[in-house]
């Protein structure tokens, strides 16, 4: 659910959108469940497919929820508060379980980074938004959805085939080499996004909350000034 800058409205706090939120913070044990057990039948890859599905779904909401919220004028605390813990939690589900499943495509230093931007994004919004601004999603956060997606499904396949053969092998369609680059190009995409994000945090938001507290320091300064002259 994610919204833009504006008036919160005083509504029922568990909506439609907090409940598909809601969803995707509890499809997560699911999802987690489904790449570790052993207690579903995979010859076929039945078990990737399934996470894989579980996890595409989850993700869907993420835009659904916010669009039901602005669209019913939906727009509660709660889920502001729900919408990005339960991306940040989707994320680090996803990559700390393939690092276990999957090390070879998805090895622990990668995941660190991609994790970490996340926080690193949440920490200068909570910064922004408590001196009152707003940091908008840039393009290349918006664009870092579609690449999560597809590197952690071709990660989730991959552990099952690094192949797939059509029309009789004719074409090949390599599972392992697509997960590679995506999971390189979501490492590379975190690395820009945080630049990119710290950038625009620092040069709009930083020098202004700076000033801003000189300006308090020097009323103080006078303030104390003045009180003391008169004895």
């Amino acid at each position: 659910m994610r919204v833009g800058p504006g008036v919160v409205r005083l509504c029922r706090p568990v909506n439609l959108p907090n409940y598909i939120t809601l969803t995707r913070i509890f499809s997560i044990p699911i999802f987690m469940w489904l790449l570790t057990t052993r207690r579903i039948p995979s010859a076929h890859g039945e078990q990737e497919l399934l996470a894989s599905a579980v996890f595409i779904a989850a993700s869907i909401t993420d835009g659904i929820d916010g669009y039901l919220a602005r669209r019913r004028h939906q727009i509660t605390t709660m889920g502001i508060l729900l919408d990005p813990l339960a991306d940040k939690l989707m994320i680090a589900a996803a990559y700390i379980t393939l690092v276990q499943v999957n090390p070879h495509i998805v090895p622990a230093w990668m995941a660190v980074i991609i994790i970490g931007r996340e926080f690193l994004v949440s920490g200068l919004r909570s910064i922004a938004a408590s001196q009152g601004f707003t940091i908008e999603a840039s393009d290349l956060g918006k664009s870092k959805m579609v690449v999560q997606i597809v590197s952690v499904v071709a990660a989730i396949l991959n552990h099952r085939w690094d192949e797939w053969l059509f029309f009789n092998g004719r074409f090949v369609f390599s599972v392992k080499l697509v997960a590679q680059m995506a999971i390189w190009f979501m490492v590379v995409l975190s690395l820009a996004s945080a630049i990119d994000y710290f950038w625009a945090f620092w040069r709009k938001i930083d020098r202004q909350v700076v000033k801003s507290q000189r300006r308090r320091a020097f009323v103080l300064s006078r303030r104390r000034k003045r009180d003391v002259a008169p004895t």
